[in-house]
């Protein structure tokens, strides 16, 4: 089971010009280490950040069971592990600290270069919480085979998005990605949200948190990864009434 996502740093956007690819993502489970840095000749990295100003061998992260690990093996420069879901919240990693517990579930590890900085992206998605019967007698203990926080922000667009379902018929037209945010921007958490962060989120539910398998491949069908989202959201209480609360309040004439 992967317990820990790399979102490797996006190629294009030193290619001016370059068509947007999908984010390439590197798998870890539990127990796995994977290394940064700027790599020698011949001796490429999982993790290359190619900035000059970025060591060779600059760091580790390691897979430990519902967080990571991050090693600096710079010995003059600092990391900062971003929580991508927090106010602003973040670690810092100090020069030759090994082993740094990271318990963000969306992370950017940022660390200094010559173009500015240099960064990745790190998702630990296998949160772990108490349930009926844990404990050192009862043997290994349940994963939950659908973990949700909801607290982050990609639960409040999957709210948003069973909204409608929820408050009326099943068969009411569900709220694309604009909608979505002008649903969430009146929360102090989504000021800043925009149409390519929800379908972001959209994306990460469907193939990392629920891990959704659509058995209809025509990707050109509007809405059939919402629609299936929605679908399986609903059938197994992922979302229920009590959540919407979590949403703005709304207001008068608002269509769902």
């Amino acid at each position: 089971m992967d317990t820990v996502i790399v979102q490797l740093p996006d190629e294009t956007e030193s290619r001016p010009g370059a068509i947007q690819q999908k984010p390439r993502l590197l798998h870890m489970g539990p127990g796995e280490t994977r290394d940064f840095g700027r790599g020698a000749p011949g001796g490429a990295l999982p993790i290359v950040l190619p900035d000059p100003g970025v060591s060779r061998h600059a760091g580790r992260i390691e897979a430990a069971g519902d967080f990571w690990r991050l090693s600096n093996f710079s010995a003059t420069s600092t990391y900062v592990v971003e929580n991508l879901e927090g106010a602003g919240e973040y670690v810092k990693v100090a020069p030759g600290r090994l082993g740094a517990p990271v318990p963000f579930e969306f992370s950017r590890v940022v660390l200094p270069a010559l173009d500015s900085t240099a960064s990745f992206k790190v998702f630990a998605p296998q949160h772990a919480y108490a349930q009926d019967g844990a404990g050192p007698d009862h043997g290994e203990r349940t994963v939950s085979p659908f973990s949700l926080d909801p607290t982050s922000k990609y639960f409040l667009v999957l709210a948003a998005l069973c909204e409608p379902r929820l408050r009326t018929a099943s068969g009411v037209a569900l709220p694309g990605a604009g909608e979505i945010v002008e649903r969430l921007r009146p929360l102090e958490s989504c000021r800043d949200l925009t149409r390519s962060a929800v379908n972001y989120h959209i994306d990460y539910l469907t193939s990392v948190k629920l891990r959704l398998r659509s058995g209809n491949e025509d990707e050109t069908r509007v809405g059939a990864k919402r629609e299936d989202l929605v679908t399986l959201a609903l059938r197994f209480d992922l979302v229920r009434e009590e959540h919407l609360a979590l949403l703005p309040q709304r207001l008068l004439g608002y269509a769902h």
